[in-house]
């Protein structure tokens, strides 16, 4: 499948599927060049595939990185409450040709991966909210 131009994908997804805000898949972008970049540097230049788990890293670092505790706030706001649902962003942009993948790649991979309260929102937490949440 030819590659569209990622606005146009964009686009094209929100028109049968507004679950998620057009900034969520443009952050998704920028996530999945982030990983390949990664990729690409412990591969000694080689252009490897991204699996779901090595995305979903990407996701959670750059998140972090970028919005820190407004994390879960944003992600919110964009319809997105769990690794699930970054799977289906993922899928809805392989349906319309942005992005690439694998016979391997399944939408199972992004299930349940990891939790968002633990990792947007428990880092953030004073010390003692930490322990009476895992009580």
């Amino acid at each position: 499948m030819q590659k569209t131009d990622f606005h146009d994908a964009v686009e094209e997804v929100l028109k049968s599927n507004s679950n998620y805000s057009a900034d969520a898949y443009y952050f998704l972008q920028e996530v999945l060049l982030q990983a390949v970049e990664k990729q690409r540097k412990l591969s000694g230049g080689e252009n490897k595939h991204v699996s779901g788990f090595e995305l979903l890293e990407s996701f959670r670092e750059r998140m972090l990185k970028q919005f820190g505790p407004m994390s879960m706030t944003l992600l919110g706001e964009w319809g997105v409450s769990c690794t699930e649902d970054v799977g289906k962003m993922v899928f809805n942009l392989i349906e319309v040709g942005a992005f690439g993948k694998s016979k391997q790649d399944e939408e199972k991979d992004f299930v349940e991966v990891y939790d968002f309260e633990e990792v947007f929102v428990m880092p953030f937490l004073p010390k003692r909210k930490k322990l009476t949440k895992k009580s």
